[in-house]
């Protein structure tokens, strides 16, 4: 995973689709011949090495008795029969008129199901009535190929399995290293056919008659005059082509979402609410910028954001060339990071307060002191959660006008003015206007007559624009809106979700060398570890989330109306091949 390869692009010709089938069956022809010849002698050594197993737990039945093996083989006077049975006192009952005869027994199983391992030993003229004597007692063990003690020959049993579990590991490496030599073959071949298949395939969605075809599609402008000159050249003039700009009804285009490379990782958040329809504006970038803002401030510990930095610039320089999906999230990471980081330093957080309660053994100071306009830094959410619960204010309050404005020029793209008005411009006074009231009658702030006057036709104004557009009902539109705009406090309320658990966790690892002396020193460290990795992934999701819930539900709710469907133009990529320029 810490060194992927970069796949091998491998320079073809182009091939017709008989060429292509002669070439895939030749390759895999050789391909499975060498493969299978490798499973064969998997197959044949996996089989010899259960044989042996068994024969090791059998052996080691009677490592207790004292025989050699060699001493098993019939003579022309006794014979040895080794086993094991379910039912010995029924066998040596069955046995007792036979005289000249000897049985050894060792016990290796409890309980229901009691074995005993039997070594019998009988003059041959009894031969063939023991061996009916015994057929549906005892199951035999057949040991007369084998030389020494059951001891020496199950230590020789077992080296024979390592040999055995080597030769197979050979055997792996061995197709191991021809996997790595054709493997990119085979993946070239795969792509080729899988070009040719869609090619075929392509074709069947077009019209067509015995000498015509007749193709209809979308394509974007800016790739326009360039697709008509394909056609002409690919039909060497003999085609009539036409093209016009969709109409949203009854055409019902799909939507191309334009976004630069840096915010690719957007359009996911975005696609996962609904693809904007397609006169509709396009807010991946908007919703992108405040993410990562609204993620800093909700996460707001530089140490956490140092970690999240450092990591996704790993990723970005290790897999930039190997994933395009981990490129782009790994460079939204480093943004989410560097926000993040900066909230910290600004709200006096490093992995709560490590630094002053483990460094200057006091968690009272602050990481710097700095005074910027008036404004004492850095803040303390902990202690002075007012200034930041005004910080969130502001910023819903930005965000939500934000969606607005994009309301209003949407509807004026649209020409859907009494929308533009009625909708989202009413928003506008009604804010002004309301703000001025409730300063006068909540906040103190004395206003003169005519700025009363005109806070209150600036709302009187809002009112009705909205009313016109929902009816009484917008009533609730307005406490719905206020509603959207408190919502914004979850900016305060996770960033001190944050800094709470941080600091509660460095409180207990200081307080564990106190209780216990020698161990103490020993975990406080791995407790800081685990808790604040812990508290990392916690707390990132609840920003992320929680991120997105602001631009989905409070933002989106301005203007935003979705339920479009993607471009997605036909179009073949290549991973592994590319095709030779051939000079004329």
């Amino acid at each position: 995973m810490l060194n992927p390869q970069l796949p091998d692009i491998k320079q073809i010709e182009k091939r017709t689709l008989d060429e292509l089938y002669s070439l895939a069956e030749s390759v895999l022809h050789n391909i499975e011949h060498k493969i299978l010849s490798y499973d064969e002698q998997l197959h044949q050594l996996t089989e010899q090495h259960n044989k042996i197993l068994d024969e090791i737990q059998q052996i080691n039945l009677f490592t207790d008795f004292d025989f050699n093996f060699t001493d098993l083989k019939e003579t022309t006077q006794t014979i040895c029969i080794t086993g094991k049975t379910s039912d010995l006192p029924t066998l040596q009952q069955a046995l007792q008129p036979h005289e000249l005869t000897a049985l050894t027994s060792k016990q290796f199983k409890t309980g229901k199901k009691i074995e005993w391992a039997i070594l019998l030993i009988a003059h041959i003229s009894a031969k063939e009535t023991i061996e009916k004597t015994i057929r549906d007692k005892v199951t035999i063990f057949d040991f007369t190929h084998h030389q020494g003690t059951p001891e020496t020959v199950s230590k020789n049993l077992q080296k024979e399995l390592k040999n055995i579990e080597q030769k197979k590991q050979d055997i792996h490496k061995k197709l191991q290293t021809y996997v790595k030599k054709h493997l990119h073959d085979l993946f070239a071949l795969k792509e080729e056919i899988a070009i040719e298949r869609a090619q075929k395939e392509i074709s069947k969605n077009f019209t067509q008659t015995q000498t015509t075809y007749l193709i209809k599609g979308w394509a974007l402008e800016k790739n326009e005059p360039q697709l008509q000159e394909l056609i002409t050249n690919a039909t060497k003039g003999c085609a009539q082509y036409q093209s016009e700009t969709p109409s949203t009804n009854p055409d019902k285009p799909p939507t191309h979402l334009h976004t630069p490379k840096w915010a690719a990782s957007f359009r996911t958040f975005l696609e996962l609410f609904a693809t904007p329809q397609y006169n509709e504006l396009n807010p991946t970038i908007f919703m992108g910028i405040f993410f990562i803002f609204f993620f800093g401030l909700m996460l707001g510990d530089a140490g956490y954001g140092l970690v999240i930095f450092l990591l996704s610039l790993f990723g970005y320089l290790k897999f930039k060339k190997i994933s395009p999906m981990l490129r782009n999230w790994s460079f939204l990471g480093i943004w989410l990071g560097l926000s993040t980081t900066i909230a910290g330093f600004l709200m006096n957080s490093f992995f709560g307060d490590l630094i002053q309660r483990f460094f200057y053994h006091n968690p009272e100071q602050k990481l710097y002191e700095l005074t910027i306009a008036g404004i004492d830094l850095p803040l303390e959410p902990l202690t002075d959660p007012l200034t930041i619960l005004v910080i969130a204010l502001v910023c819903g309050i930005i965000h939500l006008n934000l969606g607005i404005i994009l309301g209003i020029i949407q509807s004026y793209k649209q020409r859907q003015y009494k929308q533009l008005f009625t909708g989202h411009f009413c928003w506008i006074p009604l804010q002004i206007g309301g703000g001025m009231l409730i300063s006068n009658f909540i906040l103190g702030v004395q206003l003169t007559t005519l700025g009363f006057s005109i806070g209150a036709i600036l709302t009187l104004v809002g009112i009705i624009l909205l009313f016109a557009h929902a009816g009484p009902i917008g009533f609730f539109d307005i406490t719905g809106y206020v509603g959207d705009w408190l919502s914004y406090a979850r900016l305060l309320a996770l960033g001190l979700a944050t800094a709470g658990m941080a600091l509660a966790f460095n409180v207990v690892a200081e307080l564990i060398p106190q209780m216990i002396p020698l161990v103490g020193i020993i975990l406080l460290p791995i407790i800081l570890i685990f808790a604040h990795v812990a508290n990392l992934g916690i707390q990132a999701l609840g920003a992320g989330v929680h991120s997105l819930r602001l631009q989905y539900v409070e933002f989106f709710n301005r203007f935003y109306t979705g339920g479009g469907e993607k471009f997605t133009p036909f179009k073949l990529k290549r991973k592994y091949t590319t095709i030779e320029e051939t000079k004329d």
